[in-house]
C-alpha cells in the first residue's frame, strides 16, 4: 500500500504542492519571476487554486479514498479548476480562455496523474 493511501494528510500535501508547482510554472513561463517580491507573486497566483483544492477535498471527503482517481481525483480536479478560476476572477486576476484550457489540462495531469500512478503501483504490489 502506498504512503498516500495510508495517509490522507500526505495526499493532501502532495495535491497542494502540485497546485503550487502549477502556479510556479505559470509564473516562470509568463512572468520570469517565480516568487515575486517577498514571495507574494507566487502566493497571489497560487491561493485561488489552493483554496479551491481545499474546498474540493471537503466536498468529496477525499480523506476517505485519497488515491481514488474517479471518486476523488476527478471531482477534486474539477472543483480546483472551476472554483479556482472564479476566485482568480474575483480577485482581479486574468482568466483568459487559453489560461483556462492550459490550467485545466495541467491540473488534470498533476492531480489525476499521481493518483493513477499510485493506483498502478498498488496493483503491481498486490500481484
Amino acid at each position: 500500500m502506498t504512503s498516500a493511501r495510508r495517509s490522507p494528510a500526505l495526499a493532501l500535501v502532495l495535491d497542494a504542492v502540485l497546485v503550487v508547482v502549477f502556479a510556479a510554472i505559470g509564473r516562470a513561463t509568463h512572468d520570469g519571476d517565480v516568487l515575486g517580491p517577498f514571495g507574494s507573486g507566487l502566493a497571489t497566483t497560487a491561493w485561488p487554486f489552493v483554496a479551491a483544492l481545499l474546498v474540493g477535498w471537503l466536498v468529496t471527503r477525499a480523506w476517505r479514498r485519497p488515491t481514488a482517481v474517479v471518486r476523488t481525483g476527478l471531482p477534486v480536479w474539477a472543483i480546483t479548476v472551476a472554483l479556482g478560476m472564479v476566485l482568480r476572477a474575483l480577485s482581479g486576476q486574468g482568466v483568459a480562455v487559453a489560461f483556462i484550457i492550459v490550467a485545466t489540462l495541467t491540473l488534470a495531469l498533476l492531480l489525476l496523474g499521481w493518483r493513477g500512478i499510485a493506483r498502478l503501483a498498488g496493483r503491481r504490489r498486490t500481484v
